[in-house]
Protein backbone atom coordinates (compact mmCIF):
# COMPACT_ATOMS: atom_id res chain seq x y z
CA UNK A 1 0.00 0.00 0.00
CA UNK A 2 1.47 3.62 -0.75
CA UNK A 3 2.03 5.36 2.00
CA UNK A 4 -0.02 8.76 2.11
CA UNK A 5 2.03 11.70 2.30
CA UNK A 6 1.98 13.88 5.30
CA UNK A 7 0.20 17.18 5.53
CA UNK A 8 3.33 19.27 5.68
CA UNK A 9 4.35 17.55 2.60
CA UNK A 10 1.28 18.20 0.79
CA UNK A 11 1.18 21.91 2.24
CA UNK A 12 4.26 23.08 2.62
CA UNK A 13 4.91 23.87 -1.21
CA UNK A 14 2.10 25.56 -1.40
CA UNK A 15 3.67 28.58 0.86
CA UNK A 16 7.00 28.52 -0.42
CA UNK A 17 6.76 32.10 -2.01
CA UNK A 18 9.92 33.92 -3.07
CA UNK A 19 8.94 37.63 -3.30
CA UNK A 20 8.08 39.33 0.29
CA UNK A 21 5.20 37.99 2.12
CA UNK A 22 2.99 38.73 5.07
CA UNK A 23 3.31 36.06 7.88
CA UNK A 24 0.39 34.68 8.98
CA UNK A 25 1.76 31.85 11.80
CA UNK A 26 2.86 28.31 11.56
CA UNK A 27 1.21 25.33 9.83
CA UNK A 28 -0.17 22.49 12.65
CA UNK A 29 -1.02 19.13 11.17
CA UNK A 30 -3.37 18.34 13.68
CA UNK A 31 -4.67 20.18 17.16
CA UNK A 32 -1.38 18.85 19.22
CA UNK A 33 1.50 18.89 15.97
CA UNK A 34 2.75 22.30 14.96
CA UNK A 35 4.96 22.18 12.06
CA UNK A 36 8.14 24.43 11.14
CA UNK A 37 6.16 25.47 7.92
CA UNK A 38 5.52 29.26 7.94
CA UNK A 39 1.98 30.27 6.40
CA UNK A 40 2.18 33.94 4.45
CA UNK A 41 0.37 35.82 1.49
CA UNK A 42 2.51 36.77 -1.24
CA UNK A 43 2.32 40.68 -0.79
CA UNK A 44 1.70 41.10 -3.88
CA UNK A 45 -1.80 39.42 -4.17
CA UNK A 46 -2.87 41.16 -1.02
CA UNK A 47 -4.86 43.27 -3.80
CA UNK A 48 -6.74 40.12 -4.91
CA UNK A 49 -9.11 40.36 -1.77
CA UNK A 50 -9.81 38.78 0.92
CA UNK A 51 -12.05 37.24 3.86
CA UNK A 52 -11.67 36.82 7.74
CA UNK A 53 -14.50 34.89 8.97
CA UNK A 54 -15.26 32.97 12.35
CA UNK A 55 -17.72 33.15 15.08
CA UNK A 56 -17.70 36.05 17.66
CA UNK A 57 -14.56 35.66 20.19
CA UNK A 58 -12.48 33.85 17.79
CA UNK A 59 -9.95 36.46 16.83
CA UNK A 60 -11.12 38.03 13.71
CA UNK A 61 -10.08 41.38 15.12
CA UNK A 62 -6.41 40.22 16.33
CA UNK A 63 -5.98 38.69 12.75
CA UNK A 64 -6.76 41.96 11.54
CA UNK A 65 -4.78 43.58 13.77
CA UNK A 66 -1.77 41.10 12.60
CA UNK A 67 -2.52 41.83 9.11
CA UNK A 68 -2.28 45.64 9.51
CA UNK A 69 0.77 45.73 11.59
CA UNK A 70 2.84 44.03 8.79
CA UNK A 71 0.71 46.02 6.01
CA UNK A 72 1.86 49.38 7.75
CA UNK A 73 5.61 47.47 8.15
CA UNK A 74 6.09 46.85 4.06
CA UNK A 75 4.93 50.76 3.27
CA UNK A 76 1.34 50.10 2.84
CA UNK A 77 -1.43 52.33 3.90
CA UNK A 78 -4.52 50.65 5.52
CA UNK A 79 -8.42 51.43 6.36
CA UNK A 80 -10.23 49.82 9.04
CA UNK A 81 -13.69 50.44 10.23
CA UNK A 82 -13.03 49.77 14.23
CA UNK A 83 -16.37 48.82 15.76
CA UNK A 84 -15.19 48.00 18.95
CA UNK A 85 -12.48 50.21 19.82
CA UNK A 86 -9.63 47.58 20.04
CA UNK A 87 -7.64 48.48 16.90
CA UNK A 88 -6.70 52.20 18.57
CA UNK A 89 -4.24 49.83 20.13
CA UNK A 90 -2.29 49.98 17.09
CA UNK A 91 -0.71 53.05 17.92
CA UNK A 92 0.51 51.84 21.27
CA UNK A 93 3.21 49.19 21.91
CA UNK A 94 1.85 45.88 23.05
CA UNK A 95 2.27 44.39 26.29
CA UNK A 96 4.47 41.00 26.40
CA UNK A 97 4.09 38.73 29.00
CA UNK A 98 4.54 34.55 29.53
CA UNK A 99 1.66 33.44 27.27
CA UNK A 100 3.00 36.38 24.17
CA UNK A 101 6.57 34.61 24.81
CA UNK A 102 5.90 31.39 23.87
CA UNK A 103 2.97 31.79 21.39
CA UNK A 104 5.57 33.69 19.51
CA UNK A 105 8.14 31.33 19.96
CA UNK A 106 5.91 28.04 18.83
CA UNK A 107 5.89 30.14 14.89
CA UNK A 108 8.84 31.10 14.60
CA UNK A 109 8.12 34.69 15.49
CA UNK A 110 10.23 37.58 17.24
CA UNK A 111 7.81 39.71 19.28
CA UNK A 112 9.26 43.30 19.78
CA UNK A 113 5.92 45.63 21.27
CA UNK A 114 5.50 47.83 18.40
CA UNK A 115 3.43 51.12 17.93
CA UNK A 116 2.37 52.05 14.12
CA UNK A 117 1.15 55.19 12.69
CA UNK A 118 -2.19 56.02 13.00
CA UNK A 119 -4.98 58.37 11.84
CA UNK A 120 -8.13 58.64 13.46
CA UNK A 121 -11.15 59.43 12.05
CA UNK A 122 -14.93 59.77 13.38
CA UNK A 123 -18.33 59.94 11.17
CA UNK A 124 -19.13 63.28 11.08
CA UNK A 125 -16.87 64.47 14.30
CA UNK A 126 -19.48 62.08 16.02
CA UNK A 127 -16.69 60.49 18.24
CA UNK A 128 -12.37 61.19 18.83
CA UNK A 129 -11.56 61.11 15.72
CA UNK A 130 -11.08 63.55 12.36
CA UNK A 131 -14.54 64.28 11.41
CA UNK A 132 -15.52 62.80 8.12
CA UNK A 133 -18.03 64.02 5.81
CA UNK A 134 -19.56 63.54 2.31
CA UNK A 135 -22.38 65.72 0.26
CA UNK A 136 -25.18 63.93 -0.39
CA UNK A 137 -24.35 64.69 -4.28
CA UNK A 138 -21.64 62.32 -4.15
CA UNK A 139 -23.53 60.03 -1.66
CA UNK A 140 -26.03 59.12 -4.70
CA UNK A 141 -29.26 58.04 -4.98
CA UNK A 142 -28.09 54.64 -4.53
CA UNK A 143 -26.87 54.34 -1.34
CA UNK A 144 -29.14 56.57 -0.06
CA UNK A 145 -32.04 54.67 -0.71
CA UNK A 146 -30.56 52.03 0.99
CA UNK A 147 -30.18 53.77 3.67
CA UNK A 148 -33.58 55.20 3.73
CA UNK A 149 -34.82 51.33 3.28
CA UNK A 150 -36.55 52.40 -0.25
CA UNK A 151 -37.97 49.86 -2.60
CA UNK A 152 -36.93 49.72 -5.82
CA UNK A 153 -39.71 52.20 -7.51
CA UNK A 154 -38.56 54.54 -4.63
CA UNK A 155 -35.12 54.25 -5.56
CA UNK A 156 -35.71 55.26 -9.03
CA UNK A 157 -37.88 58.57 -8.12
CA UNK A 158 -35.28 59.81 -5.86
CA UNK A 159 -32.84 59.41 -9.17
CA UNK A 160 -35.29 61.32 -11.01
CA UNK A 161 -34.75 64.07 -7.47
CA UNK A 162 -31.00 64.30 -7.89
CA UNK A 163 -31.03 64.46 -11.83
CA UNK A 164 -33.85 67.63 -10.92
CA UNK A 165 -31.29 69.11 -8.51
CA UNK A 166 -28.45 68.28 -11.09
CA UNK A 167 -30.39 69.98 -14.19
CA UNK A 168 -31.32 72.94 -12.04
CA UNK A 169 -27.62 73.80 -10.32
CA UNK A 170 -28.88 73.11 -7.20
CA UNK A 171 -25.95 71.55 -5.13
CA UNK A 172 -27.00 68.66 -2.74
CA UNK A 173 -24.73 69.05 0.40
CA UNK A 174 -26.62 67.99 3.46
CA UNK A 175 -29.88 66.95 4.39
CA UNK A 176 -31.62 69.80 4.21
CA UNK A 177 -30.65 70.48 0.90
CA UNK A 178 -32.37 67.22 -0.56
CA UNK A 179 -35.34 67.62 1.95
CA UNK A 180 -35.88 71.50 0.65
CA UNK A 181 -35.64 70.35 -2.83
CA UNK A 182 -38.20 67.69 -2.55
CA UNK A 183 -40.62 70.26 -0.69
CA UNK A 184 -40.20 72.45 -3.58
CA UNK A 185 -41.56 69.36 -5.96
CA UNK A 186 -44.88 69.08 -3.45
CA UNK A 187 -45.57 72.11 -3.05
CA UNK A 188 -47.64 74.54 -5.72
CA UNK A 189 -44.75 76.28 -7.14
CA UNK A 190 -43.20 73.39 -7.86
CA UNK A 191 -45.95 71.02 -8.54
CA UNK A 192 -45.88 71.68 -12.46
CA UNK A 193 -42.17 70.84 -12.26
CA UNK A 194 -43.04 67.58 -10.47
CA UNK A 195 -45.09 66.83 -13.32
CA UNK A 196 -42.52 67.57 -15.89
CA UNK A 197 -40.31 64.27 -14.51
CA UNK A 198 -42.66 62.21 -14.97
CA UNK A 199 -41.95 59.28 -13.13
CA UNK A 200 -42.20 60.91 -9.37
CA UNK A 201 -45.56 60.74 -8.15
CA UNK A 202 -46.72 63.17 -5.28
CA UNK A 203 -46.85 60.01 -3.23
CA UNK A 204 -43.98 58.69 -3.91
CA UNK A 205 -41.91 62.40 -3.20
CA UNK A 206 -44.41 62.61 -0.03
CA UNK A 207 -42.68 58.76 1.25
CA UNK A 208 -39.17 59.78 0.38
CA UNK A 209 -39.21 63.50 2.39
CA UNK A 210 -40.97 61.57 5.29
CA UNK A 211 -38.39 59.04 5.23
CA UNK A 212 -35.59 61.87 4.89
CA UNK A 213 -37.30 63.41 7.72
CA UNK A 214 -37.25 60.27 9.89
CA UNK A 215 -33.07 59.55 9.05
CA UNK A 216 -32.66 63.64 10.42
CA UNK A 217 -34.19 62.64 13.33
CA UNK A 218 -31.88 59.75 14.11
CA UNK A 219 -28.80 62.03 13.71
CA UNK A 220 -27.59 61.60 10.16
CA UNK A 221 -27.14 65.51 9.62
CA UNK A 222 -23.68 65.20 10.97
CA UNK A 223 -22.71 62.66 7.93
CA UNK A 224 -23.28 65.09 5.65
CA UNK A 225 -22.05 68.41 4.51
CA UNK A 226 -18.56 70.19 3.96
CA UNK A 227 -15.82 69.93 3.87
CA UNK A 228 -15.87 66.48 1.91
CA UNK A 229 -13.54 63.97 3.11
CA UNK A 230 -10.78 63.38 0.31
CA UNK A 231 -10.43 59.41 0.23
CA UNK A 232 -6.96 59.47 -1.30
CA UNK A 233 -6.34 60.87 2.14
CA UNK A 234 -6.07 57.51 3.27
CA UNK A 235 -3.59 56.88 1.37
CA UNK A 236 -0.26 58.10 3.11
CA UNK A 237 3.09 57.03 4.51
CA UNK A 238 4.76 58.28 7.39
CA UNK A 239 7.79 59.94 7.94
CA UNK A 240 9.53 56.67 8.39
CA UNK A 241 8.64 54.98 5.02
CA UNK A 242 5.23 52.97 7.25
CA UNK A 243 1.66 52.71 5.98
CA UNK A 244 -0.34 55.10 7.64
CA UNK A 245 -3.45 52.76 9.38
CA UNK A 246 -6.48 55.02 9.16
CA UNK A 247 -9.22 53.83 12.04
CA UNK A 248 -12.52 54.47 11.33
CA UNK A 249 -14.90 54.88 15.05
CA UNK A 250 -18.34 54.23 14.58
CA UNK A 251 -20.04 54.84 17.87
CA UNK A 252 -23.59 53.13 18.17
CA UNK A 253 -23.29 50.89 15.20
CA UNK A 254 -26.67 48.88 16.63
CA UNK A 255 -28.53 51.94 16.43
CA UNK A 256 -27.86 53.18 12.54
CA UNK A 257 -26.22 49.66 11.38
CA UNK A 258 -27.11 50.20 7.69
CA UNK A 259 -26.08 54.03 7.70
CA UNK A 260 -22.11 52.95 8.54
CA UNK A 261 -21.82 49.90 6.53
CA UNK A 262 -23.32 52.07 3.39
CA UNK A 263 -21.21 54.72 4.38
CA UNK A 264 -18.01 52.10 4.28
CA UNK A 265 -19.45 51.41 0.99
CA UNK A 266 -19.30 54.92 0.07
CA UNK A 267 -15.54 55.58 0.59
CA UNK A 268 -14.19 52.37 -1.30
CA UNK A 269 -16.60 53.45 -4.14
CA UNK A 270 -15.02 56.92 -3.69
CA UNK A 271 -11.44 55.38 -4.50
CA UNK A 272 -12.60 53.60 -7.14
CA UNK A 273 -13.48 56.71 -8.98
CA UNK A 274 -10.58 59.14 -7.85
CA UNK A 275 -8.09 56.54 -7.91
CA UNK A 276 -5.83 56.16 -11.59
CA UNK A 277 -5.62 52.46 -13.21
CA UNK A 278 -2.48 51.17 -12.14
CA UNK A 279 -2.54 47.53 -13.24
CA UNK A 280 -0.37 44.76 -11.20
CA UNK A 281 2.03 46.29 -8.48
CA UNK A 282 4.63 44.58 -6.44
CA UNK A 283 2.21 45.96 -3.09
CA UNK A 284 -1.24 47.74 -2.74
CA UNK A 285 -1.47 51.43 -2.04
CA UNK A 286 -4.35 50.53 0.47
CA UNK A 287 -5.81 47.77 2.04
CA UNK A 288 -9.47 48.29 2.97
CA UNK A 289 -10.81 46.31 5.96
CA UNK A 290 -14.46 46.03 5.83
CA UNK A 291 -16.15 44.59 9.30
CA UNK A 292 -19.02 43.34 10.41
CA UNK A 293 -19.19 43.04 6.32
CA UNK A 294 -23.14 41.21 7.02
CA UNK A 295 -24.66 44.78 7.84
CA UNK A 296 -23.88 45.42 4.19
CA UNK A 297 -25.05 42.52 2.08
CA UNK A 298 -27.90 42.08 4.85
CA UNK A 299 -31.27 43.00 2.63
CA UNK A 300 -29.82 44.56 -0.36
CA UNK A 301 -31.14 44.63 -3.70
CA UNK A 302 -30.10 43.06 -6.48
CA UNK A 303 -28.77 46.26 -7.86
CA UNK A 304 -27.12 47.01 -4.84
CA UNK A 305 -25.15 43.90 -4.72
CA UNK A 306 -24.56 44.18 -8.29
CA UNK A 307 -22.77 47.28 -8.00
CA UNK A 308 -20.64 46.16 -4.88
CA UNK A 309 -19.32 43.57 -6.89
CA UNK A 310 -18.23 45.52 -9.45
CA UNK A 311 -16.63 47.76 -7.48
CA UNK A 312 -14.59 44.92 -5.66
CA UNK A 313 -13.91 43.44 -9.02
CA UNK A 314 -12.57 46.49 -10.40
CA UNK A 315 -10.89 48.08 -7.62
CA UNK A 316 -8.59 46.04 -7.85
CA UNK A 317 -6.75 47.30 -11.10
CA UNK A 318 -6.21 50.54 -8.60
CA UNK A 319 -3.91 48.89 -6.41
CA UNK A 320 -6.67 48.63 -3.41
CA UNK A 321 -7.02 45.17 -1.59
CA UNK A 322 -10.65 44.59 -0.06
CA UNK A 323 -10.85 42.41 2.99
CA UNK A 324 -14.19 41.47 3.94
CA UNK A 325 -14.53 40.83 8.39
CA UNK A 326 -17.88 38.84 9.34
CA UNK A 327 -18.66 35.87 11.26
CA UNK A 328 -19.75 33.00 8.03
CA UNK A 329 -18.99 33.01 4.67
CA UNK A 330 -21.87 32.74 3.90
CA UNK A 331 -23.13 35.78 5.01
CA UNK A 332 -20.98 37.61 1.91
CA UNK A 333 -22.91 36.74 -1.65
CA UNK A 334 -21.25 34.44 -4.34
CA UNK A 335 -20.29 37.09 -6.70
CA UNK A 336 -18.46 39.03 -4.47
CA UNK A 337 -17.04 35.98 -2.62
CA UNK A 338 -15.96 34.28 -5.66
CA UNK A 339 -13.46 37.40 -5.88
CA UNK A 340 -11.98 36.51 -2.76
CA UNK A 341 -8.27 35.22 -3.59
CA UNK A 342 -7.40 34.71 0.54
CA UNK A 343 -9.44 33.38 3.36
CA UNK A 344 -9.00 33.29 6.87
CA UNK A 345 -11.36 30.95 8.37
CA UNK A 346 -11.86 31.11 12.35
CA UNK A 347 -13.75 28.66 14.33
CA UNK A 348 -17.35 28.17 13.29
CA UNK A 349 -20.06 26.76 15.30
CA UNK A 350 -22.32 23.63 14.25
CA UNK A 351 -25.11 24.05 17.13
CA UNK A 352 -28.55 24.30 15.20
CA UNK A 353 -29.56 23.08 11.55
CA UNK A 354 -28.81 26.35 9.87
CA UNK A 355 -25.32 26.72 11.48
CA UNK A 356 -24.41 22.71 10.52
CA UNK A 357 -25.92 23.86 6.79
CA UNK A 358 -23.63 26.76 6.81
CA UNK A 359 -20.81 25.26 7.84
CA UNK A 360 -21.21 22.61 5.10
CA UNK A 361 -21.84 25.54 2.75
CA UNK A 362 -18.77 26.81 4.06
CA UNK A 363 -16.03 23.56 3.40
CA UNK A 364 -17.40 23.30 0.02
CA UNK A 365 -16.19 26.81 -0.56
CA UNK A 366 -12.73 25.48 -0.24
CA UNK A 367 -10.05 23.91 -2.72
CA UNK A 368 -9.27 20.35 -2.25
CA UNK A 369 -7.90 19.99 1.61
CA UNK A 370 -5.20 17.28 2.63
CA UNK A 371 -7.11 17.33 6.36
CA UNK A 372 -9.67 14.33 6.17
CA UNK A 373 -12.46 16.15 7.31
CA UNK A 374 -12.42 20.06 6.81
CA UNK A 375 -15.46 20.41 8.33
CA UNK A 376 -14.62 19.12 12.04
CA UNK A 377 -11.18 21.04 11.77
CA UNK A 378 -13.28 24.42 11.15
CA UNK A 379 -15.49 23.77 14.68
CA UNK A 380 -12.81 22.41 17.11
CA UNK A 381 -9.88 25.61 16.26
CA UNK A 382 -8.97 26.71 19.08
CA UNK A 383 -8.96 31.06 19.52
CA UNK A 384 -6.13 32.36 17.71
CA UNK A 385 -6.16 29.64 15.18
CA UNK A 386 -7.35 29.37 11.61
CA UNK A 387 -8.35 27.62 8.10
CA UNK A 388 -6.19 29.76 5.52
CA UNK A 389 -6.20 29.83 1.76
CA UNK A 390 -4.13 32.31 -0.02
CA UNK A 391 -3.57 33.34 -3.78
CA UNK A 392 -0.25 31.84 -4.95
CA UNK A 393 2.39 34.19 -7.20
CA UNK A 394 0.77 32.31 -9.58
CA UNK A 395 -2.11 32.92 -9.40
CA UNK A 396 -3.55 29.81 -7.98
CA UNK A 397 -5.12 28.91 -4.93
CA UNK A 398 -2.71 27.70 -1.53
CA UNK A 399 -3.45 24.41 -0.14
CA UNK A 400 -5.67 24.55 2.81
CA UNK A 401 -3.52 25.15 6.32
CA UNK A 402 -4.73 25.03 9.96
CA UNK A 403 -2.51 27.91 11.24
CA UNK A 404 -1.65 28.78 14.46
CA UNK A 405 -1.42 32.80 14.08
CA UNK A 406 1.30 35.26 15.40
CA UNK A 407 0.32 37.55 17.84
CA UNK A 408 0.09 41.38 16.77
CA UNK A 409 2.79 43.76 18.30
CA UNK A 410 0.65 46.37 19.03
CA UNK A 411 -1.61 46.08 21.98
CA UNK A 412 -4.32 44.14 21.83
CA UNK A 413 -7.08 46.83 23.63
CA UNK A 414 -7.94 49.96 23.49
CA UNK A 415 -5.30 52.84 22.97
CA UNK A 416 -5.89 55.71 26.07
CA UNK A 417 -8.18 58.39 25.15
CA UNK A 418 -5.29 61.28 26.19
CA UNK A 419 -3.36 59.76 23.68
CA UNK A 420 -5.81 59.08 20.81
CA UNK A 421 -6.66 62.77 21.28
CA UNK A 422 -3.41 63.94 20.97
CA UNK A 423 -2.97 61.75 18.18
CA UNK A 424 -6.06 63.90 16.68
CA UNK A 425 -4.57 67.30 17.73
CA UNK A 426 -1.30 66.69 15.85
CA UNK A 427 -2.86 65.55 12.78
CA UNK A 428 -2.43 68.22 9.77
CA UNK A 429 -5.94 67.11 8.32
CA UNK A 430 -7.62 67.66 11.70
CA UNK A 431 -7.79 71.55 10.27
CA UNK A 432 -8.84 70.95 7.34
CA UNK A 433 -12.10 69.15 7.92
CA UNK A 434 -12.62 69.97 11.78
CA UNK A 435 -14.19 73.24 10.30
CA UNK A 436 -18.00 73.06 9.20
CA UNK A 437 -18.03 74.71 5.83
CA UNK A 438 -21.63 76.31 4.77
CA UNK A 439 -21.93 77.75 1.45
CA UNK A 440 -24.61 78.68 -0.97
CA UNK A 441 -26.47 75.57 -1.82
CA UNK A 442 -29.90 73.91 -3.24
CA UNK A 443 -31.80 74.96 0.21
CA UNK A 444 -30.30 78.76 0.23
CA UNK A 445 -30.95 79.20 -3.73
CA UNK A 446 -34.71 77.49 -3.43
CA UNK A 447 -35.39 80.04 -0.61
CA UNK A 448 -33.91 82.95 -2.80
CA UNK A 449 -36.38 81.75 -6.34
CA UNK A 450 -38.98 81.77 -3.66
CA UNK A 451 -38.21 85.30 -2.31
CA UNK A 452 -37.63 86.17 -5.73
CA UNK A 453 -41.21 85.25 -7.13
CA UNK A 454 -42.90 86.50 -3.80
CA UNK A 455 -41.00 89.94 -4.47
CA UNK A 456 -42.41 89.67 -8.48
CA UNK A 457 -45.83 88.59 -7.64
CA UNK A 458 -46.16 91.49 -5.23
CA UNK A 459 -44.92 94.03 -7.56
CA UNK A 460 -47.26 92.54 -10.38
CA UNK A 461 -49.99 92.74 -8.17
CA UNK A 462 -49.01 96.89 -6.71
CA UNK A 463 -49.08 97.47 -10.95
CA UNK A 464 -52.76 95.68 -11.48
CA UNK A 465 -54.19 96.99 -8.42
CA UNK A 466 -53.09 100.77 -9.34
CA UNK A 467 -54.22 100.41 -12.62
CA UNK A 468 -57.85 99.31 -11.50
CA UNK A 469 -58.25 102.24 -8.86
CA UNK A 470 -57.12 104.75 -11.97
CA UNK A 471 -60.14 102.42 -14.19
CA UNK A 472 -62.32 103.14 -10.90
CA UNK A 473 -61.50 106.66 -10.12
CA UNK A 474 -62.04 107.48 -13.88
CA UNK A 475 -65.70 106.34 -14.00
CA UNK A 476 -66.82 107.87 -11.00
CA UNK A 477 -65.45 111.35 -12.28
CA UNK A 478 -67.49 110.57 -15.16
CA UNK A 479 -70.42 109.68 -12.96
CA UNK A 480 -70.26 112.95 -11.17
CA UNK A 481 -70.10 115.55 -14.20
CA UNK A 482 -73.00 117.38 -14.83
CA UNK A 483 -75.36 115.84 -17.44
CA UNK A 484 -76.12 118.61 -20.88
CA UNK A 485 -79.50 119.03 -21.49
CA UNK A 486 -81.34 117.45 -24.43
CA UNK A 487 -82.39 119.13 -27.37
CA UNK A 488 -86.31 119.21 -27.33
CA UNK A 489 -86.47 119.58 -31.31
CA UNK A 490 -88.45 122.70 -33.23
CA UNK A 491 -91.45 122.57 -31.00
CA UNK A 492 -89.26 123.68 -28.31
CA UNK A 493 -87.50 126.46 -30.39
CA UNK A 494 -91.19 127.78 -31.46
CA UNK A 495 -91.88 127.69 -27.41
CA UNK A 496 -89.12 129.84 -26.43
CA UNK A 497 -89.50 132.68 -29.16
CA UNK A 498 -90.37 135.95 -28.21
CA UNK A 499 -92.77 135.88 -30.96
CA UNK A 500 -94.90 133.27 -29.12
CA UNK A 501 -94.86 135.03 -25.40
CA UNK A 502 -96.60 137.74 -27.36
CA UNK A 503 -99.42 135.79 -29.05
CA UNK A 504 -99.55 133.94 -25.49
CA UNK A 505 -100.36 137.37 -23.53
CA UNK A 506 -102.81 138.38 -27.01
CA UNK A 507 -104.76 135.12 -26.68
CA UNK A 508 -104.90 135.16 -22.50
CA UNK A 509 -106.37 139.00 -22.48
CA UNK A 510 -108.87 137.43 -25.33
CA UNK A 511 -110.26 134.93 -22.99
CA UNK A 512 -110.34 136.90 -19.73
CA UNK A 513 -111.85 139.07 -21.27
CA UNK A 514 -114.51 136.75 -22.57
CA UNK A 515 -114.77 135.64 -19.00
CA UNK A 516 -115.74 138.48 -17.22
CA UNK A 517 -117.65 140.61 -19.60
CA UNK A 518 -117.46 142.96 -23.20
CA UNK A 519 -114.80 145.14 -23.14
CA UNK A 520 -114.72 148.45 -22.33
CA UNK A 521 -115.12 151.00 -25.00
Amino acid sequence: MTEQPSIEATVAPGYAFEGPALELGGLMADAQTLTGTPIRIPLAMVNRHGLIAGATGTGKTKTLQLLAEQLSAAGVAVFAADIKGDLSGLATPGEGGDKITARAASVGQTWTATGFPVEYYAIGGLGTGIPIRVTISSFGPVLLSRVLGLNDTQESSLGLVFHYADQQGLPLLDLTDLRAVVQHLTSAEGKPELKALGGLSSATAGVILRELIAFSDQGADAFFGEPEFASSDLIQTAADGRGLISLLELPNLVDRPAVFSTFLMWLLADLFHDLPEVGDVDKPKLVFFFDEAHLLFADASKDFLAQIAQTVRLIRSKGVGVFFVTQSPTDVPDDVLAQLGSRVQHQLRAHTPNDAKALKATVNTYPHSAYADLGEVITTLGIGEAVVTVMGERGAPTPVAWTRLRAPESLMAPSSPESMAATVAASPRAASYSQVVDRESAREILAKRLEEGARKAAEEAAVEEKAEAAERAEKEAARKKPAKPKSGGVVSEVVKSSAFKDFMRTATREVVRGMFGAARR
